[in-house]
């Protein structure tokens, strides 16, 4: 819908990401059979706030642990051949026969990712502001407005 106005490399991006998916995660039903529970007449209160904070604290564990490992790597997070083969595929849209060496595909791809990320981190902002937690696209709209990058 909004994707004919974003710029050409965000629209490789985002052509990454559709090719470029998770496997779905396939549910394992439990193999022993379900245990018969004792009926008791006892009314059952909700854990204290202590008891229940260690859990709240696993819940989200690991998205904090990839969060730090991402903060602390300078590696790129795009796959090099899946953005060779998009950026070659556009490059024979608009000439065919055109090569690309590998610096400046390395180039391209630094470039991409840092407009990426500053990009997201402005949405960020958006959905905060709106007091979201989750990222909309019309965050990424608000985002583009503000910076001036929409036509």
């Amino acid at each position: 819908m909004y994707e004919r106005s974003l710029p050409s490399f965000i629209l490789l991006i985002l052509k990454i990401s559709r090719r470029v998916q998770r496997k779905k995660k396939v549910f394992q039903p439990c193999r022993r059979p379900p245990q018969p529970r004792p009926q008791e007449n006892v009314q059952r209160r909700p854990p204290p706030a202590q008891a229940r904070a260690p859990q709240q604290r696993r819940r989200y564990r690991k998205a904090f642990a990839e969060i730090r490992h991402y903060q602390k790597t300078t590696e790129l997070l795009i796959p090099r051949r899946t953005f060779a083969r998009v950026v070659k595929e556009e490059l024979q849209r608009y000439c065919a026969g055109l090569r690309i060496q590998a610096l400046a595909l390395e180039a391209l791809k630094e470039e991409a990712q840092a407009f990426l990320i500053s990009m997201l981190e402005d949405s960020n902002l958006c959905a905060i502001h709106a007091k979201q937690v989750t990222i909309q696209p019309k965050d990424i709209q608000l985002a583009r407005r503000i910076r001036g990058d929409c036509s």
